[in-house]
């Protein structure tokens, strides 16, 4: 899995943030969620959505940036509690989690086209293009299969 931390512009300028959880053979946004804080509790979500449908056994590695939500205590005790291999960046290059940024960019830019008023309306945009990301957009590295269609084949 490969996660991520972006943020989303509002209308009222209340400063908004998604933290995505993609899986990276099949591309499918398997967690998120949409917070007003940088706390690691709230980064955490995500990883914790991810993980309640997660049904294989196998090794798990999660890859981010070296944020300090990620490298903080609670978010390294989650991946110490499902057996989860941590790996980071060694730096703060971006393309080192480029799958992870090509992600928001898709959300960004073809999926979230207009700026939510606030947190609520931020939640329900990024839950609707979610669904549109996961479920029904074709991407050219899985042969023009959608991401879910991949990531069922696995399971």
């Amino acid at each position: 899995w490969v996660a991520d931390i972006t943020y989303l512009s509002t209308k009222r300028d209340d400063p908004v943030y998604l933290s995505l959880v993609t899986d990276a053979f099949s591309r499918k946004i398997v967690g998120y969620h949409v917070h007003g804080s940088l706390h690691a509790d709230s980064v955490a979500q995500a990883l914790r959505m991810a993980l309640k449908t997660r049904r294989t056994c196998q090794k798990l590695i999660h890859h981010s940036d070296r944020g300090v939500q990620y490298c903080s205590a609670l978010y390294q005790k989650l991946h110490a509690k499902h057996g989860i291999t941590c790996s980071m960046t060694d730096g703060y290059d971006c393309y080192q989690n480029a799958l992870a940024e090509r992600v928001n960019g898709i959300l960004k830019t073809e999926l979230l086209l207009h700026r939510p008023k606030d947190l609520a309306q931020a939640e329900q945009m990024v839950r609707e293009a979610i669904l549109i990301y996961n479920q029904e957009r074709p991407h050219l590295s899985l042969k023009y299969k959608t991401p879910d269609a991949v990531h069922r084949a696995l399971g």
